[in-house]
């Protein structure tokens, strides 16, 4: 009896230590930005992380984010000296800034018809879910809830679909909450999804000839988690079976270019990337999903997270250049000035591997190297340090509508590729020619991109599909020489966009 007392404390302590149940406060701790200009910064304060002096929030080229454990903020400061390094402090007390982060609902959300949710204050996962069954119940003609999965800790993942039943509508998909102390991602999914529905009659076809795909919430557990424990929690809730540390980076966990560098093996690490690709069920549930969807034709997916305003597309690799990168970077950049001139913030642009930090095993990547989806982005809202993961609930609208500018501006550029489509012409299939049709070298588009440096670049093959092949009758030559016609009009327009810029 007496071993198998010990047998028991044991295991209450590895419970408590493994899964606390009491709120984790942060009470004195620092958020730190730090500047980075010499090779030994980040050295420097990756090893005081790996000793628990500090813990890493967000890093880029220019400065680090970082939080200061209060008992050692002297030393951290006494460290940085001596290396030179110059800091600022943003947030002098973590714990005040999460206290204050959230207020208290002044209106009665209970007394609200049909769901609580609103976007004045941040909502938990039931609000979140009620509001999407809400949406399902209310507009049965466009909204479909679907649980695409459960999570480790067996809640469901729910995808909303919005989609006018148009039998030639692509699709788009946009996945939020995948880390877990994000609150503005799934808030903004959810002012998103809003807008959409709420003025679906007025919207324009671009984004009514599309069927658009939510999932407000990938990380459940770990979005629980934040409001119940641990307000700065990252991670899924999976136990590590060969350590005490809980949690995998979803956001590393993704079956393309997973395992490299850019992640982590370390299972206490918040970038650490699980046992294999997709070991985690949050994100097996979307490939699965895509999976056994095989005729949605995709052409945009869509990760919000935060922070630092960034429109960034793949890759995660800082050395590697993604085919179509001037397709993507002129609709990015699009986005950003879309968003200044409605009087939102400045967004950098460019590839997430060079103007964030390189990441492997990223959703982004996933949906660009394994689905080849065309327009794929990670918007990283609000804001560039002030705050980190902790921005004010009274910034969620605004936020959330520098997220929604980006999601119309990517519709738009998917509009005017696809308007032989939306002339009454036949579908077309777009993309890089190596991956939509079969490897070919020497061709006079390569040529005109490589040699001559010409910015719009296009082949198009058209009529038909196989049923005449190139013995396509004259009947024909009217209809597929006006989509012939669209295209020439809409690269003219693209240039002639670009010419007036210049």
């Amino acid at each position: 009896m007496k071993s198998l007392g010990v047998i028991i404390s044991l295991y209450l302590i590895y419970l408590v230590t493994t899964h606390p149940t009491e709120k984790v406060t942060y009470n004195g701790n620092q958020l730190w930005k730090i500047t980075n200009d010499n090779k030994t910064t980040l050295k420097l304060l990756k090893t005081l992380a790996k000793e628990k002096y500090l813990t890493l929030w967000a890093l880029n080229a220019k400065k680090v984010d970082a939080m200061i454990d209060h008992k050692y903020v002297t030393q951290v400061k006494e460290k940085l000296l001596e290396n030179n390094q110059k800091y600022e402090v943003s947030i002098e007390d973590v714990q005040k800034a999460i206290d204050e982060a959230n207020p208290k609902p002044q209106e009665d959300l209970d007394g609200r018809k049909g769901y609580r949710l609103t976007w004045n204050y941040y909502h938990n996962l039931d609000d979140i879910y009620d509001y999407l069954h809400y949406l399902e119940a209310t507009f049965p003609k466009l909204c479909t809830v679907t649980t695409i999965g459960d999570s480790v800790e067996g809640r469901p993942i729910k995808l909303l679909r919005i989609s006018n039943k148009n039998p030639n509508n692509k699709a788009v998909f946009v996945e939020g909450g995948i880390h877990a102390r994000e609150w503005i991602s799934p808030a903004a999914v959810t002012y998103i999804i809003n807008q959409l529905i709420s003025n679906y009659d007025d919207e324009p076809s671009y984004i009514k000839n599309l069927d658009w795909y939510f999932v407000p919430v990938l990380n459940p557990d770990g979005y629980t988690y934040t409001y119940n424990v641990d307000r700065l929690w990252r991670k899924n809730r999976a136990q590590s079976k060969t350590s005490d540390c809980v949690g995998v980076d979803l956001n590393r966990n993704w079956g393309y270019d997973w395992g490299s560098n850019g992640s982590s093996t370390d299972p206490c690490s918040n970038s650490y990337r699980g046992t294999k690709p997709f070991s985690e069920p949050e994100t097996a549930s979307v490939a699965k999903f895509f999976i056994n969807n095989p005729d949605i034709q995709w052409v945009g997916y869509l990760a919000v997270h935060s922070y630092g305003q960034f429109i960034v597309y793949p890759w995660g690799d800082p050395n590697r250049i993604v085919e179509d990168y001037e397709d993507l970077n002129d609709a990015g950049i699009q986005a950003a000035e879309n968003i200044l001139s409605a009087g939102g913030e400045t967004y950098t642009v460019g590839p997430a591997g060079l103007v964030i930090y390189k990441a492997t095993g990223i959703s982004m990547d996933w949906a660009k190297g394994s689905q080849a989806i065309k327009y794929v982005f990670t918007i990283e809202l609000r804001d560039k340090g002030n705050y980190g993961v902790l921005l004010p609930a009274k910034y969620i609208k605004v936020a959330s509508e520098e997220a929604l500018i980006v999601v119309r501006t990517v519709a738009q550029t998917i509009n005017n590729l696809s308007r032989i489509i939306q002339g009454g012409g036949e579908p077309y299939t777009v993309g890089p020619v190596g991956i939509v049709l079969y490897k070919a070298s020497g061709s006079s588009m390569d040529w005109a991109k490589g040699s001559a440096a010409i910015k719009f670049s296009f082949t198009l093959e058209l009529r038909d599909r196989g049923q005449y092949g190139f013995i396509l009758p004259a009947q024909f030559i009217k209809p597929s020489s006006e989509e012939a016609l669209i295209l020439v009009r809409v690269v003219a327009e693209a240039a002639a966009k670009t010419f007036t810029k210049k």
